[in-house]
């Protein structure tokens, strides 16, 4: 593990203005260190030598406005470390969340048909607990670093000028220090690894048991969950344990090298002034001093183990952000609007999407042409890549063979891939089978895509989606909090929030992935009256297996997946 990781200079804005303030309060420490330390030499001598408190009051003063001024920069020092740790680390969880969100196929590749990732509990325990943990790596072992580069270095020149015998020690001794720093670091990376990947398996372990926990209790496995549980939170605590163990054996020895090593000086000290040949007050400067040069180095190890376990978190970000990412290379920056060609047709050629990991593509040899205007009814197998095919309209992945073609009305056909990704889902209206709703009110999730509109523009899209009858009965209708995931409304109801939210949206292209899934009659009917009216003069693409979508309903062609060569290219 590197002392100070230059990522985190590039990546921290505040991590750079914090080792600048750590630069200027270690080098103004150094400086009362010597100050103090030859005053007190100083003071104790004169005494020793008889000489009066008119003589010596000044230097005492001194040496107590010395301690306070050290105290004060201590706390400024701390103060801003905290505040420069709380910066860096919301700067790196943006990061973090605009990475995994980014629609890189690396991630995205990863998630179920519903848009949850397996990593997504690993990613909320490294994002919240990981990070927090640097606080002790700002606030603590930073500045200690940086007096642990400055304070031993000026000790010595001091030291060498009033006695070079006594330099010499320190200069031998001094470096015994970071060497068994570095072996005792060497060991506890291991060990601090490990007890951070058990902390992410821990994490990612207890969000699935929690959102699984209606499952598991209906199937009467929430015993055996919970027995799993303790074996790893056992398996957290043993690592822990051993960890603590390991620092505070190397703080024991630290101590006693350190102890070892001012020891030796002052018994030379001690020698050469009984043989006189050392005067009193450079023998008190010394052993003065000589604590000093070791004390930066002892404290970097003590505050090492505390700041190892956000050190690994940070490592691990860095890891996340280094995953080869899958963007738009070629794409221009987002201007901010629908690009034109949303509104024009769309078209797939010998199209291929293969996961990284999998034998079988999801995709293979699609030919598909959507024209502007019309309604594609998607229908197939469980598998045969309906959800994958709206993922690559979404952006959410793109085509490891073959191409997708957008062309605005009038022009010629251009690459997907051309278009920024942000500005192209501008133009895009998605409702998943599993719509997830927000826990704010009912007003704030419909216009989730559409920040901007009025009460009025969110009440007509409710009232188009067969929703404004419902949410008009909540206690306080649309001002009603919806809970997370729309714990107070059932499937139904969730649905016909989402089409309100794509109504509102008012997007050209509208993605639909299975949106009478799992609702009874009633609701599904409901949802199929709602969609038929979002639909009306807009671009759709809908992957359905159920029956009541029938082609004159949506007045739709249908295609029907897997598809090969030009099957399902034209209107049949």
């Amino acid at each position: 593990m590197k002392p100070l990781d230059p990522r985190l200079l590039r990546t921290a804005g505040a991590v750079r203005a914090h080792l600048a303030v750590s630069v200027v309060s270690g080098v103004l420490v150094t400086g009362l260190i010597l100050a103090q330390a030859w005053l007190l030499a100083r003071v104790l001598s004169g005494a020793w030598a008889g000489e009066g408190i008119d003589v010596l009051g000044t230097m005492i003063a001194a040496v107590a406005g010395i301690a306070v001024l050290r105290a004060l920069l201590s706390y400024v020092s701390e103060a801003s470390a905290l505040h420069s740790a709380a910066r860096a680390k919301s700067q790196l969880r943006r990061r973090l969340v605009a990475h995994v969100t980014g629609g890189t196929a690396a991630w995205t590749a990863g998630r179920d048909r519903d848009g949850h990732s397996p990593r997504a509990g690993e990613l909320v325990t490294l994002a919240t607990r990981g990070l927090d943990a640097m606080d002790d790596y700002f606030a603590r072992y930073l500045p200690k670093l940086v007096l642990a580069a400055i304070v031993p270095l000026a000790v010595l020149a001091v030291v060498f000028r009033a006695d070079w015998i006594s330099g010499i020690v320190i200069a031998v001794t001094v470096p015994l220090i970071p060497v068994f720093m570095a072996l005792i670091g060497m060991h506890t990376q291991a060990r601090t690894d490990r007890q951070w990947k058990l902390l992410s398996r821990l994490g990612g372990h207890f969000l699935d048991v929690v959102e699984g926990l209606p499952t598991l209790a209906v199937f009467r496995r929430a015993k055996a969950q919970a027995a799993l549980l303790r074996e790893v939170s056992d398996g957290h605590r043993r690592a822990t344990l051993g960890t603590l163990r390991v620092a505070f054996l190397s703080a024991f020895a630290l101590e006693l090298l350190s102890t070892l090593a001012v020891a030796l000086v002052a018994v030379e000290v001690g020698l050469r002034l009984l043989g006189g040949h050392m005067d009193y007050q450079t023998a008190l400067l010394v052993l003065i001093l000589a604590p000093e040069a070791y004390l930066p180095l002892r404290e970097v190890g003590s505050q090492f183990h505390s700041s190892m376990e956000g050190v690994s978190a940070a490592e691990q970000v860095f890891a996340e952000l280094d995953r080869e990412l899958d963007r738009d290379t070629a794409a221009a920056a987002p201007v901010g609007r629908a690009p034109a060609a949303a509104h024009g047709d769309i078209r797939l050629r010998n199209v291929e999407l293969r996961h990284p990991g999998r034998d079988r593509p999801a995709l293979s040899g699609l030919d598909l042409e959507v024209r502007a205007g019309e309604h594609v009814l998607l229908t197939g197998p469980s598998g045969s890549g309906k959800t994958t095919l709206l993922s690559l309209l979404l952006r959410m992945n793109r085509p490891t063979g073959g191409v997708v073609e957008v062309r605005a009305p009038g022009g010629d056909w251009e690459p997907l891939d051309g278009i920024p990704a942000d500005d192209w889902r501008l133009g895009v209206a998605w409702v998943p089978q599993h719509p997830y709703l927000f826990d704010v009110s009912v007003a704030d999730n419909i216009r989730l895509g559409s920040p901007g509109a009025t009460m009025e523009q969110v009440r007509e899209a409710a009232r188009l989606a067969e929703a404004d009858g419902f949410v008009s009965a909540l206690p306080q209708g649309y001002d009603t909090r919806l809970g997370e995931r729309g714990a107070r409304l059932s499937a139904g109801q969730r649905q016909r929030i989402a089409l309100a939210r794509a109504l509102c949206r008012d997007a050209p292209l509208v993605l639909l992935d299975e949106p009478t899934a799992h609702l009874d009659a009633e609701n599904a009917a409901a949802v199929r009256t709602a969609v038929a009216r979002l639909l009306k003069g807009r671009t759709a693409v809908v992957v359905a297996h159920d029956a009541g979508w029938a082609e004159e309903s949506l007045g739709a062609r249908t295609v029907r997946l897997p598809l090969h060569s030009t099957e399902g290219s034209t209107a049949p």
